[in-house]
């Protein structure tokens, strides 16, 4: 639902947040857009926005922290090129209603508090060190890289995939809402990579079902096809997504979920000795750690008896500028969904 309150443009420059695609999405379909420098804007899904809000104590520390909900709008610039900025709660704006996908829980028109203070109302906009047409020109530039097993993987210095998600969302956006009204519903959360130089990210989807009790026939048949042709039907998994830095020649290589899905089970145990090599060598000091936090989430997850997970993704991320001394380990965080 839109709420009918004309934005004032003029104010945007004043107190407005720009939202620019994330450098480091690599999986997904949704964008997932850059507010400031340690937090994320995402569109809200009524069943993650759930999650969220009741999101087991135990389970806090492998997720991202939940900051609240906010409200966009569109604004096309002298160009004529779409964005979305962010704005502060305004007391005499009229409360956001939930859009129809989330009506059984309604976005809430506040800040909610979080780790005992509120979420600032007002905040400088966030320039992120490379522009958005930075972003543009390295997106679009990519070589074709092979590793050791004969593996492909794009070659980039900038990951491709946030762009394409980015763009396709204000495409859709511009066709169902009007410019400068406010959209409601985007969820705030913790940039996980944040603290990390060069973020390498593996993105799984978890499990051999990825879709709920209520989904309608034709979504369970496409998702069981698409488990039933992928790792998910044998593993329990699949990639949908992959960048990894490589240390000599500065890039990273990057895999989206259409190279995921193509993976047999041999090729989805090179992928993830790829996840873990820096271009010169396996860093096989991870994997203690990474092992240690994944024993820790699976014991959590099977002591939760409130909870089924579909569709959920699990992000594997370490910092790959880290030197091997000060290395510290992986840290798995579960991404709910639509299905969570």
């Amino acid at each position: 639902m839109v709420v009918q309150d004309s934005v004032d443009a003029t104010s945007d420059s004043q107190v407005g947040v720009p939202l620019e695609p994330f450098l480091h999405q690599v999986g997904g379909h949704l964008s997932v857009m850059t507010y400031d420098e340690h937090t994320v804007c995402k569109p809200l899904i009524s069943r993650e926005h759930r999650f969220y809000e009741s999101l087991p104590m135990a389970m806090k520390h492998f997720t991202p922290q939940y900051k609240g909900t906010m409200s966009v709008h569109l604004r096309r610039d002298s160009r004529g090129h779409l964005s979305l900025v962010a704005h502060p709660l305004q007391e005499d704006r009229e409360p956001f209603q939930a859009p129809p996908e989330s009506a059984a829980t309604a976005a809430r028109h506040e800040y909610h508090k979080t780790s005992g203070s509120a979420w600032p109302l007002v905040q400088q906009p966030y320039s992120p060190a490379k522009s958005l047409a930075r972003f543009h020109r390295d997106a679009q530039t990519s070589l074709l890289a092979e590793d050791a097993n004969r593996n492909h993987a794009e070659r980039r210095s900038c990951n491709p995939w946030g762009l394409h998600c980015h763009q396709a969302y204000l495409t859709r956006l511009c066709s169902e809402y009007p410019e400068k009204k406010w959209h409601p519903g985007f969820l705030l959360l913790e940039n996980v990579v944040s603290r990390h130089t060069h973020p390498c990210i593996l993105d799984l989807k978890m499990g051999t079902r990825q879709h709920g009790d209520d989904a309608s026939e034709e979504k369970k048949a496409r998702h069981t096809k698409k488990c039933a042709q992928s790792t998910s039907a044998r593993l329990g998994v699949r990639i949908c997504g992959m960048q990894v830095y490589q240390t000599a020649g500065k890039y990273y290589l990057c895999k989206d979920k259409y190279d995921g899905r193509k993976l047999s089970v041999e090729g989805f145990r090179q992928t993830l000795h790829q996840f873990l090599h820096d271009g010169t060598r396996l860093r096989t000091e991870l994997l203690g750690p990474m092992l240690s936090q994944l024993q820790a989430l699976l014991a959590v997850i099977r002591s939760q008896t409130s909870y089924r997970f579909y569709s959920s993704s699990l992000l594997l991320i370490y910092d790959g500028q880290q030197l091997p001394e000060r290395t510290s380990g992986g840290w798995p965080a579960l991404e709910a969904s639509q299905e969570t």
